[in-house]
C-alpha cells in the first residue's frame, strides 16, 4: 500500500480514557492510548484507497490520550503517531515518522514488509515514513450470536490436551476445502473436529494465535515464523489464519471456531506470549510499543537504557513491574475469556512474567493479579516454567492455581525407555504425578502437565528414528535446536523399509504413548504424534511452513494402528478414575476382599515389594506397580465414594525380555491383559492367574486389570 497525502484533520470529541483501544458503541468509536512520555499524539485514519486523515488527540488523563469520533465504525483502519523525546540513552524512542499499531487493537490488517522505514538509524531517528509498510489496527464489532455456548469447565483430572497448530493441522487435510485449509474455519471443519473427538482428547491447545510478525531475517532466507512466537497484538487473532477477511472478519471466524469446538465438547486453550514482543532489541523494527512509550513497556538494562534486558532470547522482555504493562496483560486475558470464550492459557516462558526485578519471584505482582481476578483465576492456567535468564528453570515453583509443563517428566520418561542408568526412581515419581515437585505447596497431580514431545523438539516418530537432529533446512548450519536425542534410535538413522526396525520403532512409540496416558497428571499430546508424524529429523521446525511441519493425512496401516492404539488408551483413562486421580497416592490401606492393601505398591519382577536398596540400583530397568482401585478415596460429584478396577502395570525398559511373576491372591485371583506394547496393535486380552508368570518383551509394557471389589 502506498500512503497518499494526509488530508486535513476531522473534528473529534474528547471521549474517555477507558477502555483502552478502539471501542465502537454503535454511533462512533472511542480511541484511547497510553503513553507517559508522549508530548502529542495523532490518531491516523486510513481509507480504503490509502488516504490518511489525521486527528490530534487533545485530551489526556492519567497518561491516556483519548478522543471520540462520531460516525467511525467497524472496518475502519487506524494507527498512531506519537510525538515526544528521542533520547535512546534515557530509554525514549519517540518518532512521529513511524505509524504505530495500537497495542489494544482487536483486529489487525496487513503485514510488516521489513522495509527500511521500520528501523531507526544508529546516528538518530529515521525520517522515513513507515506508512504502507506496517500493520494497521481495525475497529471491530464484537456482536456475535453465541447461542447457548458456555464454558465447559472440564476438571483438570479429566483433561487430555492436544497441542495443535492452526495451519499445520489442516494445511493438507483432504476433507477440508482448499480455501479453508490453514485457517480457523478449517480447524472447525467437521472432519477435523471428528478426528479430535474420536481420539478422545478434551482440549485443543493452540500454538500462538495472537497477531504475530514475520521476521525479516527469516523472510530474507525464504522462510517464515511458522510457530508464531513473535507477538505484536495481544488482542487480535492472527490475520493470516482467517479465511473470510482481515477487516474484523477474523474475529468472527475465531469465535465461530470456538463455538464449534465447544459444541463438540472440546475446550480451547491458547498458547500466549506475554513475555516479549516482535520489536526485538534496539536493532529491531519500531511497530508499536517502542514508539509509544519504550521505557514503560520494556525492561531496559539498568544504567544503560539504550539496550534491552532480555531473559527470553528474543531481544526484549516486557517490564512486568509497570502498572500499564500489567493492565495490558490482564485486559488481554479477560478479553479472550469474556469476548472470545477461550477456556485457558499456556504461558510461554512464564518465568519471565515472574521477574519484577532480576530474580523469579513467586510473589510477583503478576501472580497476585491472577490470584484475585474473578475471571482469570477460574480458567485453566498452564506455565512453561522456565526462561533463558539466570535462575529461570522453575519447574515445581509456580503458585497453587497453576499447572506446569513438567520438563522433568519428559526427560525422565525418555531416559527410562532408552535404558539409562539410575533412571527408575525418578521415573516412578513422574509416573505417579510428581508429588516431590508439587505436594509440598498443597498442589495436586493436576499441577503436572505431562508430555514426551511438544512443538519444540522431535516428533514422537522422529524421537525413535534419529540419533542426530537434521535442521539443515533452517539455514543455521544445523546449530539450532536440541543438541542431542534423549531417546533410543531403534536401528538405522532416519526412515527405513526394514520391517524389524519399523516394528521396534512402532513399539517404542506405543511405549511412550502408553506411559503418558497411564501417568497421573494431565497428559498432553503433540499434534500428529498419534499419526506417526515425521519432520524428517528436524527438531526445531519453527521456520518451516511447509510439509516438514504440516500433518500428512495420508496414513499407512501402521499409522492407523497407532491412531487406534492412542484412542484405546485415552478411552481407558476416561473410564477409570484410578488412572487419573485427583489426589496423590498417600500410602493409605483399604480392605479388599478381607485383605488390607495399600493404594500403591511397587513390585520387583519376582513380585516382592521394592526396597530402598532396589531403587538405588544402577541396572534397575524393570518394575511393576499395583494401582488399587478400591483406594481412590475421592467422592464423586454426589458425595459417593469412588471405586474402580485395580491395575497392574509391568514396565520393562531392559533390552531383553523379563519374566514378571504376578503377586499372590491378596491382590486378585485373576487378571486380564488390556495393553501389551509388544503386540503390533498394542492390545491383548489374555487371562492370567495370581502367582503366574507373564513375559514382558524387551522394551515394552503390559497393563493388566481385575474388577473392583473382587479378588478375581
Amino acid at each position: 500500500m502506498t500512503a497518499r497525502p494526509r488530508r486535513k484533520g476531522v473534528p473529534a470529541w474528547s471521549g474517555h480514557p477507558y477502555p483502552l483501544g478502539a471501542a465502537h458503541d454503535g454511533k462512533g468509536t472511542n480511541f484511547a492510548l497510553f503513553s507517559e512520555v508522549a508530548e502529542r499524539v495523532d490518531l491516523v485514519l486510513v481509507d480504503d484507497d490509502g488516504g490518511h486523515r489525521q486527528v490530534p488527540m487533545a485530551e489526556v488523563d492519567g497518561f491516556v490520550w483519548h478522543c471520540y469520533l462520531p460516525g467511525i465504525g467497524p472496518g475502519q483502519r487506524y494507527g498512531y503517531r506519537v510525538h515526544g523525546p528521542w533520547q535512546p540513552p534515557l530509554g525514549n524512542r519517540c518518532n512521529p515518522a513511524k505509524l504505530l499499531l495500537d497495542p489494544y487493537a482487536q483486529a489487525v490488517d496487513g503485514q510488516v514488509d521489513n522495509h527500511a522505514s521500520l528501523f531507526e538509524r544508529a546516528d538518530g531517528p529515521s525520517r522515513s515514513d513507515s506508512a504502507g509498510h506496517t500493520m494497521l489496527g481495525v475497529v471491530t464489532d464484537q456482536a456475535f450470536d453465541w447461542g447457548d455456548d458456555q464454558p465447559l469447565g472440564r476438571p483438570y483430572a479429566d483433561s487430555v490436551i492436544y497441542e495443535a497448530h492452526v495451519r499445520g493441522i489442516t494445511a493438507t487435510h483432504p476433507d477440508v476445502p482448499p480455501d479453508l485449509r490453514g485457517t480457523y474455519a478449517g480447524l472447525a471443519h467437521p472432519s477435523v473436529v471428528e478426528h479430535l473427538t474420536s481420539l478422545g482428547v478434551t482440549a485443543v491447545e493452540l500454538m500462538p494465535v495472537h497477531q504475530f510478525v514475520q521476521d525479516g531475517v527469516l523472510t530474507d532466507r525464504g522462510l517464515s515464523n511458522y510457530w508464531g512466537y513473535n507477538t505484536i497484538g495481544f488482542f487480535a487473532p492472527h490475520n493470516a489464519y482467517a479465511a473470510q477477511g482481515t477487516r474484523g472478519q477474523q474475529v468472527t471466524e475465531f469465535k465461530t471456531m470456538v463455538k464449534a469446538l465447544h459444541a463438540a465438547g472440546l475446550e480451547v486453550i491458547l498458547d500466549v506470549v506475554y513475555n516479549h514482543t516482535a520489536e526485538g532489541n534496539e536493532k529491531g523494527p519500531t511497530l508499536s510499543f517502542r514508539g509509544i512509550d519504550n521505557a514503560s513497556y520494556y525492561r531496559l538494562v539498568d544504567g544503560d537504557w539504550g539496550h534491552y534486558y532480555d531473559t527470553t532470547g528474543t531481544g526484549n522482555s516486557l517490564l512486568m513491574r509497570h502498572p500499564y504493562v500489567l493492565q495490558l496483560i490482564m485486559d488481554s486475558l479477560r478479553y479472550w475469556v469474556t469476548e472470545m470464550h477461550v477456556d485457558g492459557f499456556r504461558f510461554d516462558l512464564a518465568a519471565t512474567l515472574a521477574r519484577q526485578f532480576h530474580e523469579v519471584d513467586r510473589l510477583s505482582a503478576f501472580f497476585d493479579l491472577i490470584q484475585q481476578d474473578p475471571v482469570i483465576s477460574r480458567v485453566k492456567l498452564i506455565a512453561e516454567p522456565w526462561d533463558v535468564g539466570e535462575g529461570g528453570y522453575q519447574v515445581g515453583n509456580f503458585p497453587p492455581l497453576w499447572s506446569e509443563w513438567n520438563g522433568k517428566y519428559r526427560d525422565a520418561v525418555r531416559d527410562f525407555w532408552r535404558g539409562g542408568e539410575h533412571t527408575l526412581a525418578e521415573f516412578a515419581s513422574r509416573l505417579t504425578g510428581s508429588s516431590d515437585l508439587y505436594q509440598h505447596t498443597g498442589r495436586r497431580p493436576r499441577a503436572s502437565v505431562n508430555f514426551v514431545t511438544a512443538h519444540d523438539g522431535f516428533t514422537l516418530r522422529d524421537l525413535v528414528s534419529y540419533d542426530e537432529k537434521h535442521n539443515e533446512a533452517n539455514g543455521e548450519g544445523n546449530r539450532d535446536g536440541e543438541s542431542h536425542n534423549r531417546s533410543w534410535n531403534c536401528g538405522a538413522e532416519g526412515e527405513t523399509d526394514d520391517p524389524a526396525v519399523r516394528e521396534l520403532r512402532a513399539r517404542q512409540q506405543r511405549n511412550f504413548l502408553a506411559t503418558l496416558l497411564l501417568s497421573q497428571g494431565i497428559p498432553m499430546l503433540s499434534h500428529g504424534d498419534e499419526l506417526g508424524r515425521t519432520q524428517r529429523g528436524n527438531n526445531n521446525a519453527y521456520c518451516q511452513d511447509n510439509d516438514v511441519s504440516w500433518i500428512d493425512w495420508r496414513l499407512t496401516d501402521e499409522q492407523r494402528d497407532l491412531v487406534d492404539f492412542t484412542r484405546h488408551l485415552i478411552g481407558l483413562r476416561a473410564v477409570h478414575p484410578v488412572l487419573r486421580r485427583r489426589r496423590f497416592f498417600r500410602g493409605e490401606t483399604v480392605t479388599h476382599a478381607g485383605q488390607p492393601l495399600p493404594d500403591l505398591v511397587w513390585l520387583l519382577p519376582d513380585a516382592r515389594a521394592m526396597s530402598d536398596e532396589d531403587w538405588q540400583r544402577s541396572d534397575a530397568h524393570s518394575v511393576g506397580v499395583f494401582l488399587n482401585g478400591d483406594a481412590i478415596a475421592e467422592p464423586d460429584p454426589c458425595g459417593r465414594p469412588v471405586v474402580d478396577d485395580s491395575f497392574l502395570l509391568l514396565l520393562n525398559g531392559y533390552w531383553e525380555p523379563v519374566e514378571f511373576r504376578l503377586p499372590d491372591v491378596t491382590y486378585g485371583e485373576r487378571w486380564t491383559t488390556l495393553i501389551d506394547t509388544a503386540e503390533t496393535q498394542g492390545t491383548d486380552e489374555s487371562e492370567h492367574k495370581a502367582d503366574s508368570a507373564v513375559t514382558v518383551e524387551a522394551r515394552s509394557l503390559v497393563l493388566l486389570s481385575r474388577p473392583s471389589g473382587t479378588r478375581g
